[in-house]
């Protein structure tokens, strides 16, 4: 194969594009059919990407770059926990994308494989679209002549600030939530959106903490080319993961608190509502036993003839009324 820069090809379906490189320069787009012969020239770095491939399509693109089936099995399925893979002299790398849809986080996956020559991302569910990565490395030759590391370390960076966009919606929404804590009843709804929120936030957290022990194993891995200036951009990477972590883990404690405090608040409430029918109920205890008591018309009862025994009768039911009743608003009951 020449030099010459292949003819411009239409997209097939489930290839978003499939470019070659050279010196950080683009060539032009290629076939999924001649990438390979492309990345075994020197100095070439193919460059595709892919989204919700048919089995067809990756077994095309594994016969090209001689990926390991079991690879390419996972990025098929998709559902696979974040992870690093090395087989042979090439990587697999797994990673969770996030997007906010609908008031909630939908999560996606991005696959990727990574060898000498060549980066092939296979992208699943909610994600944002990589032509923006492509774009940006395109506009920096210097850098995207580094080849697969730094292309590597583009997809990688992207997933990870795409993260902040979702933390920052979430925010706002536990911000709410924050604000209603010491409402007299949180409504039902809302307690259900709190429950939504820290699921979503506990998926979001298994989705990143795992990405650390990647961005460590690119660190050290020995299998692609990935200079020692580079490896500080895995690190700052990983910077970027934590503290995505840290804004977690912070507004999983706030909605934590914000149960707690609604948990608390309405049994405060119930507690006050308690007192003030205990109070109620010795009020009109009094009066009920007084009124039970010469109710009950036995003959042999002297008070019953006494011309000033109803009124006295009255008079004590009254003023013990008014004596429970002030005792109660003292201690706060009333």
């Amino acid at each position: 194969m020449s030099d010459e820069a292949p003819p411009r090809i239409v997209t097939e379906d489930g290839v978003v594009a499939a470019a070659v490189y050279k010196d950080g320069v683009r060539l032009a787009d290629v076939a999924i059919d001649d990438a390979g012969a492309w990345a075994r020239r020197p100095g070439h770095v193919v460059w595709i990407g892919l989204y919700e491939p048919s089995p067809q399509l990756l077994d095309r693109v594994r016969r090209q770059f001689d990926l390991h089936p079991l690879a390419i099995e996972d990025a098929f399925k998709a559902h696979q926990f974040p992870k690093l893979e090395q087989y042979g002299e090439s990587l697999f790398l797994v990673a969770r994308t996030a997007q906010m849809q609908d008031g909630s986080i939908q999560f996606g996956e991005t696959h990727l494989f990574v060898g000498r020559g060549y980066v092939v991302s296979v992208r699943h569910g909610a994600s944002r679209s990589y032509a923006q990565v492509r774009a940006r490395a395109e506009a920096r030759a210097q850098r995207l002549s580094e080849g697969e590391d730094f292309i590597l370390y583009a997809i990688l960076d992207f997933i990870v600030d795409n993260y902040f966009p979702v933390l920052e919606s979430v925010q706002g929404e536990v911000e709410q939530i924050e604000g209603g804590v010491l409402s007299p009843i949180m409504e039902q709804s809302r307690i259900q959106h709190l429950f939504d929120l820290r699921r979503d936030l506990l998926r979001l957290r298994n989705a990143v903490a795992p990405l650390v022990d990647v961005c460590r194993g690119l660190e050290r891995t020995d299998v692609v080319a990935i200079d020692a200036e580079m490896r500080p951009l895995f690190r700052d990477v990983t910077d970027h993961i934590r503290r995505v972590q840290e804004g977690i883990d912070t507004m999983r404690e706030v909605l934590a608190f914000a149960f707690e405090a609604s948990l608390m608040n309405a049994q405060m409430i119930q507690t006050d509502i308690a007192r003030r029918l205990a109070a109620w109920a010795g009020i009109i205890a009094v009066p009920t036993l007084i009124a039970g008591v010469y109710g009950m018309n036995f003959k042999n009862m002297p008070e019953l003839d006494w011309r000033y025994g109803y009124p006295l009768a009255l008079l004590t039911m009254a003023t013990t009324c008014a004596l429970l009743y002030r005792q109660f608003r003292r201690k706060g009951w009333l």
